[in-house]
């Protein structure tokens, strides 16, 4: 809608909104905060962008190391996108200027894998005892130029959509046919699916037991690795084809809800603007009606249709960490009141930005130290004085592993806490 990257880097007025500490609270800019060095800011991304495509004497404007350089350590928290005065989308510069970087030179190896991940989980879950194997050796992590301390996610012992197709009865529907709330399409995104598949077993069942017919429907992945690395054109294929494979079933009162923020979100934010233009009604249709898991029960709420007497009268402590993107393009609010359903749970948010991993960000070696160090500003502290008793949730699946990593302490899914609080 900027009609080009130019426009789009020129909104920075250069106000230095980027350049606050941690201690004055949000996310933007993780790397400042972190470094204080004005080329980690998010105004230096937007101006070393514009110095370039102005001034560069360059044919191809785009072919300049130094712009690589600075876009680098950009974490595509998108905090820029909601707390920059002049709402700057760092993240979406970033993207588009290594698709054109890439065209000029080539796509590394380790960007093409990680962006190809989710295709490549499939055959992965043949072997998965000996994927698992090789994706936790130093080898592996080193030919790749993954940080050898840091553990590589393993697949699960099953795939949501595996769980659930074993689970159906002969007739081919799902067994809960006749449960009334309402029908809730899942979206099985990539990390779900593959990684986590028993958090969405629990989401699954969760609303189950509370009278929802859930359908996994048929959809691509959401495209959250292309768009990470840059490969806008895989991932436009990506949003075009789950576009044409939603539209017509997802609805008001059929939404399509999420448990992963980063792949539900690129429904609400990136999917409108990629959408060929005979889709633009459709995506923006999908859109409004892609919901993440807590933000659907905190709408059955308000209508009366879940309620905390379903749940424990056991107190509880739950400390939560608020997934980046979804601070930027949704909100934690949802999240808080969910947690908060059972009687005696309080609940209370770490005020905090990006934790420090941004997808596979914290995993790579050259930014494995940036990436503890960000964490270390304020969320590892945080969840190294919380007691042994309280409860760690974090909705991220990148999250809850740097929270691993960095204090030793398991994190939860939020849908995990509020499944465990059910009255079965």
């Amino acid at each position: 809608e900027e009609e080009g990257i130019l426009y789009e880097a020129e909104k920075c007025c250069g106000s230095a909104d980027c350049r606050k500490s941690s201690l004055i609270g949000g996310t933007m800019c993780p790397t400042f905060m972190v470094t204080r060095d004005e080329d980690k800011s998010t105004r230096a991304r937007a101006n070393i962008l514009r110095e370039f495509l102005t001034r560069s004497a360059k044919k191809e404007k785009f072919d300049h190391e130094e712009i690589y350089r600075v876009m680098d350590l950009c974490l595509s928290c998108k905090a820029c996108k909601s707390e920059c005065p002049s709402n700057v989308d760092v993240a979406k510069l970033k993207a588009e200027f290594l698709q054109h970087y890439y065209d000029i030179h080539h796509v590394p190896f380790r960007a093409l894998l990680i962006a190809w991940l989710p295709r490549l989980y499939a055959p992965g879950m043949i072997i998965r005892p000996l994927t698992n194997f090789i994706t936790g050796t130093s080898l592996f992590k080193r030919v790749i130029g993954f940080s050898v301390k840091r553990p590589v996610p393993a697949l699960s012992p099953v795939t949501l959509r595996g769980w659930e197709r074993r689970r159906r009865p002969g007739n081919g529907k799902s067994g809960n046919e006749e449960l009334s709330n309402g029908t809730v399409y899942i979206f099985a995104d990539e990390f779900t699916n593959y990684n986590d598949s028993d958090i969405g077993i629990k989401a699954v069942l969760l609303l189950e037991h509370l009278g929802y017919k859930v359908i996994i429907p048929r959809h691509k992945e959401s495209g959250r690795t292309f768009l990470s690395k840059g490969l806008l054109r895989s991932a436009r294929k990506i949003a075009v084809q789950n576009i044409m494979m939603l539209r017509g079933v997802v609805t008001a009162e059929k939404p399509l809800v999420g448990i992963e923020p980063s792949a539900l979100l690129a429904f609400r934010d990136e999917y409108p603007e990629m959408a060929a233009k005979h889709l633009a009604d459709d995506a923006r249709h999908i859109a409004k009606n892609a919901l993440l898991f807590e933000e659907f029960i905190c709408r059955e709420i308000d209508r009366g249709k879940i309620a905390p007497s379903f749940f424990t009268e056991k107190p509880a402590r739950i400390l939560l960490h608020g997934h980046c993107q979804q601070k930027a393009i949704a909100s934690t609010a949802p999240t808080i009141r969910m947690l908060s359903l059972p009687a005696n749970y309080i609940v209370e948010e770490i005020k905090d930005g990006c934790c420090g991993m941004a997808g596979a960000f914290g995993y790579e070696k050259e930014h494995y130290d940036m990436s503890m160090k960000i964490g270390e500003m304020i969320l590892f502290p945080a969840v190294r004085a919380a007691s042994a008793e309280t409860v760690i949730t974090a909705p991220g699946t990148s999250c809850r592993h740097h929270i691993s990593d960095g204090t030793g302490r398991k994190a939860l899914h939020p849908v995990e806490v509020l499944y465990d609080a059910l009255l079965k």
